[in-house]
C-alpha cells in the first residue's frame, strides 16, 4: 500500500508563497506531492519558479503534479475548442519545465453535444492529440541534447495525461464517461475528484463498501493499481456540487475512505491531493485519519491473534472460541436490556434532602454600636469585615 497525501497549490502557511518553498513546507509536514494550480491560465512570468521545482523535484523524488484551466470547452465550436486547447498547451509546456507526473485537465459542458457515444469519441479523439503532444516533449531521445536543463524529460516515461470527472449535471465528466474515455485512450488516467462524485452520486460515498466498490469499478474497467485522486468536503444540491468546505463540515467524510485503503487497500497505489479550502491543514488531517485507521486495524489483528493462542492453549477451535464469546456477549447485551426495560418508567428514589447546615452559634456580646466621631468610622468598616456573623461556612 502506498498513499502519498499533499495540498492543491502553495500551503497556507507557506511564508514565502513560492512553488519551492511551498514544497520544503510541504516536505517538513510530512506529505509527499503537490498540485500546482494555473486556474485560468498558464502564466509566463511563474516559468522561474516552475524551473527551479522541477530541478528538485528531479533531485529530491518529490511528486509534482499540474492541474490545467479550469474553464474548458473543448465540446464547444471550432473557435471555443481552439482557444480551450491553446490554454491546454500552455500547460503541458509548464508540466515539462515543473517535471509533472500528472497533468489534469477539464473536459467542460455539453453545450451542443448530448450524452452518450458522440460526446465520448470528440473527447477520446482530442485527448489522444494532447497524449502525442505530451510524447513529443517526454522520451524522445533524438532530442536528449535540448534535454539540458531539463534532464527528467530524457525519461521513458512522459507525464499522465488525467481526465477529471465533473461535479454538475451539466459537464461532461461523469464517472462512467471518463472510464470509458480512459479506457479507449492510452496514456490517459481517470483523476477521480471524490466531492464531484458524491455530488453528483446524490451524496453517494458514505461508508468504506462504497469506497470499495468504487475502485473495484475502476479496476475492473482500466485494470492497474494507480489511482489519482482529488478530496475534499462539499456542499451540494441535487446532484451539483456548489463549493468545497473543509472536510469536517461536510456530509462527505474521509475516515470511510482511510478505513478502505488500511483494511483492504493493500493493492493501491494511491495520490489523493486536497482540493480543501484548508489545503495542508486538512491534507494532515487525512493523514491523521489514515494512522487512526491503520492503529485501530493492528489492534484488531493483536486481538485475533491473542484469541487463537489462547484457544490453542484450551484446547479448542478458534472458531469455537470465538462463538463461545459471542453467545456470551449476546447474554450480556440482553441481560443488560432486560434490566435497562425493567427500570424504565420507574421514578428514581428521591435523595435524601440535605439538613440546613447549623448557624454558628451568636456571640453573647452585641456589637459595638457604631461611632458617630469621625475618627471611629474606619475602626467600624473594618469591624464588619471581620464580622463572626459572616457565614463562611457556606462559601466554601
Amino acid at each position: 500500500m502506498s498513499l502519498k497525501l499533499g495540498p492543491a497549490g502553495v500551503p497556507l502557511s507557506c511564508k514565502g508563497r513560492t512553488i519551492v518553498e511551498g514544497m520544503d513546507d510541504i516536505t517538513t509536514l510530512g506529505l509527499e506531492t503537490m498540485e500546482i494550480q494555473t486556474v485560468r491560465t498558464v502564466q509566463p512570468k511563474h516559468f522561474d519558479q516552475y524551473w527551479q521545482a522541477g530541478v528538485l523535484s528531479h533531485k529530491t523524488k518529490f511528486e509534482m503534479n499540474l492541474h490545467g484551466p479550469y474553464y474548458a470547452e473543448l465540446l464547444g465550436n471550432r473557435r471555443e475548442r481552439s482557444r480551450t486547447l491553446a490554454k491546454m498547451e500552455a500547460s503541458i509546456q509548464a508540466a515539462k519545465v515543473i517535471n509533472a507526473r500528472h497533468i489534469v485537465f477539464h473536459v467542460g459542458p455539453y453545450l451542443e453535444f448530448s450524452r452518450g457515444k458522440e460526446a465520448n469519441e470528440q473527447v477520446a479523439n482530442i485527448m489522444a492529440g494532447v497524449v502525442e503532444r505530451v510524447g513529443e516533449l517526454w522520451g524522445d531521445k533524438s532530442l536528449e541534447e535540448q534535454h539540458i536543463a531539463f534532464p527528467w524529460l530524457n525519461d521513458d516515461t512522459p507525464a499522465l495525461v488525467g481526465i477529471e470527472t465533473s461535479g454538475r449535471q451539466e459537464l461532461w465528466g461523469t464517472l462512467e464517461e471518463v472510464l470509458e474515455v480512459s479506457n479507449h485512450v492510452e496514456g490517459t488516467v481517470p483523476v477521480l475528484n471524490m466531492a464531484h462524485i458524491h455530488s453528483r452520486g446524490h451524496g453517494r460515498l458514505r461508508t468504506s463498501e462504497d469506497y470499495g466498490e468504487l475502485f473495484d469499478m475502476v479496476r475492473d474497467t482500466l485494470g492497474g493499481k494507480k489511482f489519482y485522486c482529488h478530496f475534499s468536503g462539499v456542499e451540494h444540491r441535487m446532484g451539483n456540487a456548489l463549493h468545497y468546505t473543509q472536510v469536517k463540515k461536510s456530509d462527505l467524510k474521509f475516515e470511510p475512505l482511510a478505513e478502505f485503503l488500511a483494511e483492504d487497500g493493500d493493492w493501491l497505489d494511491v495520490t489523493v491531493i486536497s482540493d480543501s479550502p484548508l489545503l495542508e491543514h486538512d491534507a494532515m488531517f487525512m493523514l491523521q485519519q489514515y494512522d487512526r485507521s491503520r492503529h485501530r486495524l493492528l489492534e484488531k489483528q493483536a486481538r485475533d491473534e491473542r484469541r487463537i493462542k489462547l484457544a490453542l492453549q484450551q484446547g479448542l477451535d478458534p472458531e469455537e472460541l470465538a462463538a463461545r464469546e459471542a453467545e456470551e456477549k449476546k447474554k450480556r447485551l440482553a441481560a443488560e436490556e432486560a434490566e435497562g426495560k425493567g427500570t424504565k418508567g420507574k421514578k428514581p428514589a428521591k435523595k435524601p434532602a440535605k439538613k440546613p447546615a447549623e448557624k454558628p452559634a451568636e456571640k453573647s456580646k452585641e456589637k459595638p454600636a457604631k461611632s458617630k466621631a469621625k475618627g471611629s468610622k474606619s475602626k467600624g468598616k473594618n469591624d464588619d469585615m471581620f464580622d463572626d456573623n459572616d457565614d463562611d461556612d457556606d462559601i466554601f
